[in-house]
């Protein structure tokens, strides 16, 4: 049973609906014990919804946070929507995006006959996404050095000894890793940095990477972690190389709000060609 980590939504259970600007944009993050993860979440989806404040914006959460699918789901439903498109923030279509949103939603239909849900793509590697990475990294290599208070040197050196190791969270599923190995590939192919991916869960681990970065003639290396909102996974990374450089997290950035709301256009344009 889950302990669920309270976080306020931008729009709370009670509060009008705005019924009148389209169907309703219900954003499902994944959900973490972390109190860190759900706050970096509903800052993204407040940022969302000040995009556009004619639209209702729900945050929701898998697992782990409330509040829940099937609360943000109810309240929507109880509010007056006929419609709401539900957009997964997930970096990869994986069982949560395949089976367990599906099956949520496919409950909450039962529940309100009357409110058509329909589910968009996830975030996937989008090229938006990856450019978002690199400018997390070109943001730790010039920040502060925390100890000493000067600049940091690693981004002024130039690229060709800059190496970064791209960790996400790894799959028991070896087809989903090589994906996710792509994201190191296509990062690596918009700034010629020498790029390795590793996992937080599987092989090949993050001291594994910063190796083979060094074999390659990387110097300077950085871990950059493929995941949208800290948690217990970016500190096991931070825990396995203490003395390594970690960029922040992907977590507000315009590109985000930008490729959210693609994915919440999208969904919307083929369920109304199916009904057309």
């Amino acid at each position: 049973m889950r302990t669920p980590i309270g976080i306020a939504s931008p729009l709370l259970p009670g509060t009008p609906a705005r019924v009148s600007g389209g169907p309703a944009l219900i954003a499902v993050a994944h959900g973490s014990r972390d109190p860190r993860s759900a706050a970096t979440m509903s800052a993204v989806v407040a940022e969302v919804a000040a995009a556009r404040p004619d639209l209702d914006v729900r945050l929701a959460f898998l697992d782990l946070s409330a509040p829940s699918v099937e609360q943000v789901v109810d309240a929507v439903a109880a509010q007056g929507h006929t419609h709401a498109v539900v957009a997964p923030l997930l970096l990869g279509s994986a069982f949560h995006a395949r089976v367990d949103l599906p099956g949520l939603l496919e409950a909450a239909r039962a529940r309100h006959p009357h409110l058509h849900l329909t589910q968009a793509d996830v975030l996937g590697p989008d090229a938006r996404l990856i450019s978002a990475l690199r400018d997390r990294v070109r943001e730790a290599c010039t920040a502060l050095d925390p100890h000493s208070g000067a600049p940091n040197t690693l981004w002024s050196r130039g690229n060709d000894r800059l190496g970064i190791a791209v960790a996400a969270v790894g799959s028991s599923n070896a087809a989903a890793n090589a994906r996710t190995a792509g994201v190191a590939r296509q990062l690596a192919a918009i700034t010629g940095w020498h790029t390795e991916i590793c996992f937080a869960t599987t092989e090949p681990t993050v001291t594994e990477a910063i190796s083979r970065l060094r074999a390659r003639g990387a110097d300077r290396i950085l871990i950059a972690p493929w995941f949208l909102a800290p948690g217990l996974l970016t500190d096991r990374l931070v825990t396995a190389t203490p003395n390594s450089v970690h960029t922040g997290v992907i977590g507000s950035h315009p590109a985000l709000t930008e490729i959210i709301w693609d994915r919440y256009d999208a969904a919307l344009a083929d369920a109304l060609a199916l009904t057309a």
